[in-house]
């Protein structure tokens, strides 16, 4: 049976997938560069695959799924809509994802400290959205 710490870092990985698939979603059809949308749709399907394994660890363990912070959802929004306005959208779009990897390598580095109790086989998938990131962040940078 899973304990407190393996539940709550689970979730909270969840979340950040989900933050992952929301942020890259309400961009790639604004993008106009072949290949930055091409690399958009391979770091979406990327972070759905780790979602869906996420999602089955919860299902295993009787639990449900923890959505993104709404506050932090609709700021995501804001700032897209708000920066978007302005053009060049291909390298606005780049900043943007460059900064949520940013933002989610942070946040899931924090709960892995704060629930360092959890079970290592779900710190793994941790350790992949981690990765995920850092890889979409390095792939960005030819777009910046």
């Amino acid at each position: 049976m899973p304990n407190e710490d393996t539940i709550k870092l689970l979730k909270e990985c969840y979340a950040g997938a989900k933050m992952g698939i929301d942020g890259i979603s309400r961009v790639i059809n604004k993008t106009e560069n072949k290949k930055l949308k091409s690399l958009l749709q391979k770091y979406l399907k990327d972070h759905e695959r780790l979602e869906e394994k996420i999602q089955a660890e919860l299902k295993k363990f009787k639990d449900e799924e923890k959505d993104p912070n709404p506050l932090a959802k609709a700021m995501s929004w804001v700032k897209i809509n708000v920066k978007l306005i302005k053009g060049e959208h291909d390298k606005v779009i780049a900043d943007l994802m460059t900064e949520g990897c940013s933002m989610g390598i942070k946040s899931i580095c924090k709960y892995l400290n704060e629930y360092s109790g959890a079970m290592e086989g779900i710190k793994v998938l941790c350790y992949d959205l981690v990765e995920i990131e850092e890889n979409f962040s390095k792939d960005l940078r030819k777009f910046l």
